[in-house]
């Protein structure tokens, strides 16, 4: 059966400080991300499935991406767990998340590729993840890289 990828497209509003980075990003900042997520797999092939001829569903997909990813992180600030400044931020702000990592485009959508996989049906899989932090910057992660 042939291997097809879909991607669905979200938006979301996200704050992000660095710790210890030389540059103005390391101020808490805001960005309007825009994700994509590819997901690959063979179509169903059963004529008395619903879902004949799909991977899945895009709107299982948007469930998907929505509950672990956009309705989490959207109007978030988002901080190094071990960013001595946290403590101070959680006293300020209402949604604070502390990752286990910086909190870079690069590991973020490091980290959504695992959350979105652990959350598909069985046979698909993440082909990749693109979050554009800017209009013009963006990181991809790729599943073949990753092996």
């Amino acid at each position: 059966m042939a291997k097809i990828r879909i991607t669905k497209e979200f938006s979301f509003e996200m704050a992000h400080a660095l710790r210890n980075y030389d540059g103005p990003c390391r101020n808490i900042h805001g960005h309007s991300y825009k994700l994509f997520v590819t997901v690959i797999g063979s179509p169903i092939s059963d004529d008395e499935n619903a879902k004949n001829g799909m991977l899945m569903d895009f709107g299982q997909l948007k469930k998907i991406v929505n509950k672990n990813i956009v309705d989490v992180y959207d109007h978030a600030v988002v901080v190094y767990k071990n960013d001595d400044r946290l403590s101070e931020m959680q006293k300020v702000f209402e949604n604070i998340i502390a990752a286990d990592y910086q909190p870079t485009c690069e590991n973020m959508v490091s980290d959504f590729a695992a959350v979105v996989n652990k959350e598909l049906p069985e046979g698909l899989t993440v082909f990749s993840i693109r979050l554009y932090e800017t209009a013009t910057s963006y990181a991809e992660w790729y599943a073949m890289d990753n092996e």
